[in-house]
């Protein structure tokens, strides 16, 4: 089984999961946090599998990894986790662009 493609579903299944939570069972900043953690970490998923098919694997890693460090740090803090984290959130960010910009760049090498 390919790992990377099994962790880029599995990120989808957890932003899907924080989302419910955000808009069910959270209340205050946490529905913020959970929303917007999982829109970003669906999107990068569903990402990641598209570049697993351009078979960009280097791209796809940095979509789940900084998706995850994204997200991550928003989830934890929606669960009362100390906000200090959110300095951590833009790392995943940082990766996320990353990503993008690795991914247009195999796009230009053809």
């Amino acid at each position: 089984m390919n790992l990377l493609m099994m962790l880029a579903a599995l990120s989808g299944a957890i932003a899907v999961a924080a989302g419910a939570f955000g808009a069910h069972g959270a209340g205050g900043a946490a529905v913020e946090w959970l929303k917007t953690g999982a829109h970003y970490q669906l999107v990068h998923a569903v990402a990641a599998l598209v570049a697993l098919r351009l078979e960009a694997r280097g791209p796809a890693w940095l979509f789940v990894i900084g998706g995850a460090v994204f997200a991550g740090t928003l989830y934890l803090m929606a669960l009362g986790a100390p906000r200090w984290l959110g300095a951590i959130t833009p790392v995943g960010g940082a990766l996320l662009i990353a990503g993008w910009l690795w991914l247009a760049w195999v796009a230009m090498r053809g």
